[in-house]
């Protein structure tokens, strides 16, 4: 039988994730996108309360939640602010390919670390190779029982404040998908810099740097997953995290709709509320529509990984149709608030320009696209 319903447990769930992003990150989101600073107060306050480390399973101290859990956690944060949400979930990213791939004595230690307060980035994008994750170009050298990295990784999350990165590099590029492998990079090893902080566009409160490592060495259990599995690895983990990318523009989606359906009850032209022309009213009731059909792809998709079911293609069906979705939402919201939509005083700018990045990073629109047709046509 097929229920829509959520169960008691997580109703709870969402409405605690709600009243965080409603009472912590709300009234300081302008704030931060504001000065680009990163949110350590709300991020001490969501470790107090079980926002953060909510994938790591529960033998290892952490929540243990499942990935539909998880989405209902990230969308309501995320309607908070995306900057902000990022920031507090780059963590359970982070964790991904310790818990697909790391062996018990790894995931203690690392996931242990997390739980215990350390912050994790994950290091996969390069300034020559973003969709095209073979195309890297940082290497791992086997040298006795070490290794030694060297390259730059970019866009990553969390960089300037990491304790430890998850980091692929090629051990064998003449092997290119089967030559790389993934390891745990700590920030305090000889050669680990982070060499630039970017100035983004929006979810400003989300910081992200470049990365360089020259020479870094590190022992042969910092390698996660056999030698050589790193880009499987990278491929599962893009098959957990788009549903929560999905369920992120969802919640900045419904955020946009919500201060457009306040905004066209109260602005009269003409002697009435503009919601009663077509025009405006037609408008916001697409964004309902559209918000609503992405939701359901995105719940389908985590839904499938907690069945331990394959996803990838519904995962790329979520993440590309709720891009989408949001970045139409964000502008018909700035456009329903007219001249004051453009405003900073006003908060649906903000949301536009947080937004437009969930159509770039976790796989571009276009790069889904491209997976949802390898899928279709696997059987051909």
């Amino acid at each position: 039988m097929i229920s829509f319903e959520l169960t008691e447990e997580q109703r709870m769930l969402r409405e605690m994730a709600h009243d965080f992003a409603a009472n912590e990150i709300v009234p300081v989101a302008a704030h931060y996108d504001e000065t680009a600073e990163f949110p350590w107060e709300i991020i001490k306050k969501a470790r107090e309360v079980g926002l953060i480390n909510t994938n790591i399973p529960a033998e290892y101290g952490g929540g243990g939640l499942h990935a539909f859990d998880e989405i209902l956690i990230g969308e309501e944060l995320a309607w908070g602010c995306t900057g902000i949400s990022t920031s507090l979930l780059i963590n359970n990213l982070a964790a991904i390919p310790i818990i697909v791939a790391g062996s018990d004595e790894q995931k203690r230690k690392w996931l242990g670390a997390m739980v215990d307060g350390a912050l994790a980035s994950y290091a996969v994008t390069e300034p020559g190779a973003g969709s095209d994750v073979a195309g890297i170009q940082t290497t791992a050298r086997k040298v006795g029982n070490e290794y030694v990295l060297n390259g730059t990784k970019t866009f990553i999350s969390n960089a300037s404040v990491c304790d430890f990165c998850v980091v692929f590099a090629y051990t064998d590029k003449a092997q290119r998908y089967m030559g790389m492998s993934c390891f745990v990079v700590e920030r305090d090893r000889e050669g680990f810099t982070v060499s630039k902080k970017f100035d983004k566009m929006g979810q400003r409160a989300s910081d992200t740097a470049e990365i360089s490592l020259n020479e870094v060495v590190v022992p042969e259990e910092n390698r996660i997953g056999p030698e050589g599995a790193g880009f499987l690895i990278a491929m599962r983990v893009f098959d957990f995290s788009r549903p929560g990318v999905a369920a992120a523009a969802v919640g900045l989606a419904r955020r946009a709709m919500e201060e457009a359906v306040a905004y066209a009850a109260e602005r009269e032209a003409f002697g009435q509320p503009i919601y009663k022309f077509q025009a405006i009213g037609h408008k916001i009731a697409d964004m309902a529509m559209q918000i609503e059909a992405a939701r359901l792809l995105a719940w389908r998709a985590a839904w499938l990984i907690d069945q331990g079911r394959p996803n990838t293609m519904f995962a790329s069906f979520a993440k590309a149709f709720a891009a989408d979705m949001a970045m139409k939402v964000t502008t018909d919201a700035v456009q329903v608030f007219g001249g004051y939509g453009y405003m900073r005083e006003y908060p649906v700018e903000k949301l536009m320009r947080d937004c437009k990045v969930f159509q770039i990073y976790e796989g571009t629109s276009e790069i889904q696209r491209n997976i949802i047709v390898r899928e279709l046509f696997k059987k051909q």
